[in-house]
């Protein structure tokens, strides 16, 4: 397996900012495609309530950072492309760390308000803590089978247990129950060219 050895900071190497750029990139696209079509309007119809929103853009982050980080850490692991482990003088770091400080930066900046979705709270800081709650979630628990069994099972049978945990919070994030009225009314947008041109004249 790839492992990048450095002496100096790990945020001066490529590798430590190819998940995040991906990460950042894709929901970044995914919010344009909102804000900038009909959608908008089907989005602003079925989250007028903030609470299913946070929920909803959590579970966004949630799965987009979960397929971006094991992406990533597959290709890490079968010597793939520019990644690397991020290592600090020989010590590895993994990415829940920046999963766990992420969550408590999040998490002050709701003890803050900031994001919470109250009256005195910015709209779009809740949007943008939602997402970033999910992220780090995705990249804490995807290592969860290691903070479990405080050893580096990743790619042993008990790494698994990571599987598990992703699984079920993901339930929990629920975006099939959550944003199931938006996701019902994409549906039902996408089929409404066929039913107009299936309409007798």
């Amino acid at each position: 397996m790839a492992h990048y050895n450095m002496l100096s900071m790990p945020w001066i190497h490529l590798s430590f900012w190819i998940g995040p750029l991906l990460i950042a990139g894709i929901l970044i696209i995914l919010a344009a495609i909102v804000a900038r079509t009909h959608l908008r309007e089907l989005y602003k119809r079925q989250f007028g309530e903030t609470r299913r929103e946070r929920l909803f853009l959590a579970s966004v982050g949630f799965f987009t950072a979960v397929i971006v980080v094991r992406g990533i850490t597959i290709a890490i692991h079968n010597d793939v492309g520019p990644f690397h482990n991020i290592s600090m003088h020989g010590r590895h770091i993994h990415h829940l760390v920046w999963g766990i400080l992420l969550l408590l930066l999040v998490g002050y900046s709701w003890l803050l308000e900031i994001g919470t979705g109250s009256q005195a709270s910015w709209r779009w800081a809740g949007r943008v803590t939602s997402m970033l709650y999910g992220v780090a979630a995705a990249l804490t628990l995807d290592e969860f089978a290691l903070w479990l069994n405080l050893s580096d099972v990743y790619w042993q049978r008990q790494g698994r247990e990571s599987y598990e945990a992703m699984a079920f919070f993901g339930g929990l994030l629920g975006i099939g129950i959550f944003g199931a009225p938006f996701l019902r009314a994409i549906g039902r947008e996408l089929a409404r060219p066929f039913r107009r041109a299936g309409t007798p004249q």
